[in-house]
Parts: structure tokens; C-alpha cells; sequence
């Protein structure tokens, strides 16, 4: 199991220049924006506009804080994101625009490039039952709250953003009374 802590990341300008990214993991490790195979980060949005486009890239957004986003994405009916909505899937290489409901909003950002990898993003609460440690490929955990959570006979602290990542290897499940995303990620199978 690897943390990573939220709060020592440095958000850095988006790949369009209109707001910031923060980057919690990016595989390969030291990829940018045109040669990742999948990328995690956090987004944080005050103004309307236009996201930038990632060619060959699957992306889902899950919105984490604030009032909404309402999401126009092309060839599909425009649709609202709140903090308690699902997470939204939909192509990288599609234009999208973005208003803000009310306010400045934070939302997690989930991208895979088509062919090598894929991803599933859902939201889960602690509370209503433990999570099961993977059996392939990675899983992350993001708290979307501040809290303990178990692993094991182990108690961990966790911070709002703070992520968990295991691998197939590790074994057990979590527990704990947080909200938390529950991301995993696996290599695309040729075929």
C-alpha cells in the first residue's frame, strides 16, 4: 500500500491555462499530458469555459466540492454534476464546456489512454460496509472526508484528497465511517 498525502502536492496550470490540476499519480512515473498511460489529479474550477482536449484519452469526473458543474459535452444531453451525483465518463478527444452552478467547485479527474488501460470510478461510504483489496490490477482509495479509517489491525488518519493505492498483492479490505472514491485501474486486454 502506498499514501499519498493531498496537502504536499502543488497544483501546477492546466494543459489549456484556464485553472489548475493538482496531480495526485500519473503512470508512467514523470509522464506529462501527451504520454501518460493514466493520470489521476484534482481540478479546481472558478470560471466557465472549455476543457481541454486529451486525444485518445477515456476521462471521468466526479465532482467533490461545491454546488455543481453542468457539463455540455458534445453529441450527448448536457448534465449537471453535484457532490452527490455519479461520477460522469466520457471521451477526452470530444469538445467539452463547463459552467459553474454557484461558485467555485473541486472535482477528481480520472484519464486512461484507449488501448492501454481501463478504469471504473464510484463512490462509496465506509459506513455502509467494508471495501475488499483487489484481486488484479490497482485500486485507489480517495477520502472525501477527514477521518480514521482500518486496514487490517492497522488504523490510518486520513485527510480530505488523500489517497490509497494498492496493488493485486495487497490483501485485506478498509474500513471506517468516510466517503471515499473507489477508482480501479487495468491494463487493456488486446483482442
Amino acid at each position: 500500500m502506498k499514501l499519498i498525502r493531498f496537502a504536499d502536492l502543488t497544483p501546477k496550470p492546466w494543459k489549456n491555462g484556464g485553472g489548475t490540476t493538482t496531480e495526485i499519480a500519473v503512470a508512467p512515473e514523470g509522464a506529462g499530458f501527451d504520454d501518460f498511460d493514466w493520470r489521476l489529479s484534482v481540478a479546481e474550477v472558478a470560471s466557465d469555459g472549455p476543457f481541454s482536449l486529451f486525444p485518445q484519452i477515456d476521462r471521468t469526473l466526479t465532482l467533490i466540492e461545491g454546488q455543481g458543474l453542468d457539463m455540455s459535452i458534445e453529441g450527448r444531453e448536457a448534465v449537471r454534476l453535484t457532490p452527490v451525483s455519479a461520477p460522469l465518463a466520457f471521451l477526452g478527444d470530444v469538445p467539452v464546456t463547463a459552467s459553474l452552478v454557484e461558485g467555485p467547485i473541486r472535482d477528481f479527474n480520472v484519464m486512461t489512454r484507449r488501448g492501454r488501460f481501463n478504469h471504473q470510478v464510484s463512490r462509496h461510504d465506509l459506513a455502509k460496509g467494508r471495501l475488499a483489496l483487489p484481486q488484479d490490477g490497482l485500486q485507489l482509495v480517495v477520502a472525501l472526508g477527514v477521518g480514521s479509517i482500518r486496514i487490517g489491525a492497522n488504523s490510518l488518519d486520513l485527510g480530505f484528497g488523500d489517497v490509497l493505492l494498492f496493488e493485486a498483492g495487497d490483501t485485506g479490505s478498509i474500513e471506517g465511517a468516510l466517503p471515499v472514491l473507489l477508482i480501479g485501474l487495468r491494463p487493456a486486454t488486446a483482442g
